[in-house]
C-alpha cells in the first residue's frame, strides 16, 4: 500500500480534493443551511423540498448532457469551468436576497459540486487506474469523508461568530483561490492506467460499450437499484435533520456531532471495501452491502433517543464506505472505459435526480401528515428487500463476464 500510494500520489491527491470539494454543493452541507433559508425565503418543509427537487432536477439534465465532455477533454481544462461555476453558486447562494438569486446560485451548487466535480473524479480515476483502481477509489474517496466529518462541525462553529451567508461566501473564497488552482497543478498530469502493474500482471479484458448500449442493457436498471438508494436515502436524512430533530427534541448538536462517527466507519470500510475490490470484484460485493444501512434506518424509526443518531450514522457508515468503492469500480469494471465519461455522466445524473426526488418527495410526504420516522422505516425495508433481485444480477454478470464467454 505504501509503495502504492508513493508511486501514485499526484493522482490520488488529486481525487482526494475533487471529492472533498464535492462536499460544498452535497446535499449534507446545503441542509446545515436549511433552517435559515426556509425562514430567508418564507419556504415550507414541502415548499422548500419542492424547490430543491426541481433545481437537481435541472442539473440532474445539463449533467446527462455535458458529462461526456469529459471523455474528450482533459481533466484539468473541465475543472477550469467547474470549480468557477461552484464558487459563484456560493457566493450567489451567500448573497441572495430573493429567490430569483437564491434559485439559480443552488442550481450552480448541485450541478458543479454533486454532479461535475463528482462525475470528473470517479471518472478520472476509473480511467487511470486499471490494476488497483479499487484502493485508488477508496483512498481519493476518503476526500468526501473528510469533509463530512470536518465541514459541519466547521460550520456549527463557525456560525456561532458569523451568520450563515458568511460561511458561503467563505467557502467561494477558498473555491476560488485555494482549491482551483492546487487541483490544476494535481490533474495536469494524465497517468498511464498500466503504470505501476507489476510484470506479467493484466486486467480482465471487458467489452467497452458505448452509452446507448448500457442504456438497452436490462441488467443496468438492476444495478441502479443497488447503486442509487445511498444518494436517495442520505440525502433525504440529512435534508430534513432538522426535521427529525425538532420531532425528537434534539439539539442541532446531535447530527453535527454523530458526523464523526460515521467518517471514522466510513473510513474503515472504504478501504476495507477497495482491498476487497481488486480482490473478489465489485459486482460480487453489490448485492450485500446495503444491509447496514437498512438496519441503521430501521434503528432511527423506531428509538427517539439521541443515540439513535450515533447508531445509524454508524451502520450508514459501513454502506456508505462500500458505496463510494462500488460506484466507482462497478461501472468500467462492467461497462469498460472508453466510453466511461459518457456513461458516467447519465449514472451520476441519475444519482444526482435520485438525491433530488428523495429531500422533495419526503417533504411533500411530511406537508401531507405522513411522519418522517414511518418514512425512514419504509426506506429500511427497501434496502433489506432490494439484496434478492441485485443476487440475481450478480449472477448474470458473473456468467456475461466469463472468460469462456467471448466479448
Amino acid at each position: 500500500m505504501l509503495f502504492f500510494l508513493k508511486a501514485n500520489i499526484r493522482w490520488l491527491s488529486g481525487g482526494f480534493l475533487l471529492l472533498f470539494a464535492s462536499a460544498f454543493g452535497q446535499t449534507f452541507f446545503i441542509a446545515l443551511s436549511g433552517g435559515e433559508i426556509r425562514a430567508a425565503f418564507g419556504l415550507t418543509h414541502g415548499a422548500f423540498g419542492g424547490l430543491y427537487m426541481a433545481v437537481t432536477l435541472l442539473a440532474a439534465l445539463c449533467l446527462a448532457w455535458v458529462g461526456p465532455v469529459v471523455d474528450r477533454r482533459p481533466v484539468r481544462h473541465v475543472l477550469l469551468f467547474t470549480l468557477p461555476l461552484l464558487a459563484l453558486g456560493a457566493l450567489g447562494l451567500g448573497l441572495a436576497q430573493s429567490l430569483w438569486f437564491f434559485l439559480p446560485a443552488l442550481f450552480l451548487l448541485r450541478f458543479a459540486g454533486q454532479g461535475m466535480l463528482v462525475h470528473i473524479a470517479y471518472t478520472a480515476l476509473g480511467r487511470w487506474f486499471a490494476s488497483g483502481r479499487g484502493r485508488a477509489i477508496s483512498i481519493s474517496a476518503l476526500g468526501l469523508n473528510m469533509a463530512q466529518a470536518v465541514l459541519p462541525l466547521a460550520f456549527v462553529a463557525l456560525a456561532v461568530w458569523s451568520g450563515w451567508r458568511d460561511i458561503w461566501l467563505l467557502a467561494a473564497a477558498v473555491l476560488l483561490l485555494v482549491v482551483l488552482p492546487l487541483a490544476w497543478t494535481l490533474t495536469r498530469v494524465e497517468r498511464d492506467p498500466q503504470h505501476g502493474m507489476a510484470a506479467g500482471t493484466q486486467p480482465q479484458a471487458v467489452r467497452d460499450w458505448t452509452r446507448s448500449q448500457v442504456l438497452r442493457d436490462p441488467i443496468f436498471y438492476v444495478l441502479l437499484l443497488g447503486m442509487l438508494p445511498p444518494a436517495f436515502i442520505s440525502n433525504t436524512v440529512f435534508f430534513h435533520q432538522v426535521h427529525l430533530s425538532e420531532l425528537r427534541g434534539w439539539g442541532p448538536e446531535v447530527f453535527a456531532a454523530a458526523f464523526p462517527v460515521y467518517a471514522m466507519v466510513t473510513v474503515a470500510n472504504l478501504l476495507l471495501a477497495g482491498h476487497l475490490v481488486d480482490r473478489l470484484s465489485a459486482r460480487a460485493l453489490l448485492p450485500f452491502y446495503l444491509i447496514p444501512f437498512g438496519l441503521g434506518l430501521v434503528l432511527l424509526s423506531l428509538v427517539d433517543a439521541p443515540w439513535s443518531a450515533y447508531g445509524f450514522m454508524a451502520l450508514y457508515g459501513v454502506s456508505d464506505g462500500f458505496s463510494l468503492a462500488l460506484f466507482g469500480a462497478l461501472w468500467p469494471e462492467v461497462y469498460g472505459t472508453r466510453h466511461l465519461g459518457a456513461i458516467r455522466g447519465a449514472i451520476v445524473a441519475m444519482m444526482v435526480l435520485a438525491s433530488a426526488l428523495g429531500p422533495g418527495l419526503s417533504g411533500a410526504l411530511i406537508d401531507l401528515g405522513l411522519g418522517f420516522p414511518w418514512q425512514l422505516a419504509g426506506l429500511g425495508a427497501y434496502c433489506l428487500i432490494i439484496t434478492l433481485p441485485l443476487l440475481a444480477a450478480r449472477a448474470r454478470l458473473m456468467s456475461r463476464l466469463s472468460p469462456a464467454r467471448p466479448a
